[in-house]
């Protein structure tokens, strides 16, 4: 087991620290009610002139709203993400959900990921096995996966 990996353990049992097993699990009258606002969406115009400095456009929104309305498989996105362990812990008062991926290799080097803004913990779930564990593809050494989620903003 590698430092990061016994201090992770370590935090994790100690008393101060409350890290707590999390599992998603979206209630289908949430995913019902999204879609229900999204099919009743009345999206503005455009203004004339506007770049993408001016922020993001009306017609990507709504091309984006009509495939969280049907073309999304929320399920899928949920199933993939409990394949792995997650966690959710406070620091400075910032709730904060993570991954801890476990690499079979004793030793293995701590990789910490984090997304951007406005990225998401979904970036990363192509990689992890590779990273974790690449022999099973590259014949390479692999990594203890650790990936963060941003915090999220109140009322968001």
């Amino acid at each position: 087991m590698s430092e990061i990996e016994q201090d992770l353990e370590s935090i994790a049992s100690n008393d101060n620290v409350d890290i707590k097993p999390f599992r998603i699990h979206i209630l289908e009258q949430s995913i019902d009610d999204l879609h229900e606002r999204l099919a009743h969406t009345r999206w503005p115009d455009e203004l004339d002139g506007v770049d993408l400095n001016s922020g993001v456009s009306v017609d990507y929104l709504a091309e984006l709203g009509e495939y969280w309305q049907i073309g999304c498989d929320w399920r899928k996105y949920e199933e993939a993400l409990n394949r792995f362990l997650q966690y959710t812990t406070t620091i400075d008062g910032q709730q904060i959900h993570f991954l801890h991926v476990r690499s079979p290799e004793q030793g293995a080097m701590p990789l910490i990921l984090t997304h951007g803004w406005l990225g998401s913990i979904i970036e990363f779930i192509n990689i992890i096995g590779p990273l974790t564990d690449p022999k099973a593809r590259f014949k390479a050494s692999g990594y203890a996966v650790i990936q963060a989620t941003r915090p999220k903003r109140k009322g968001v």
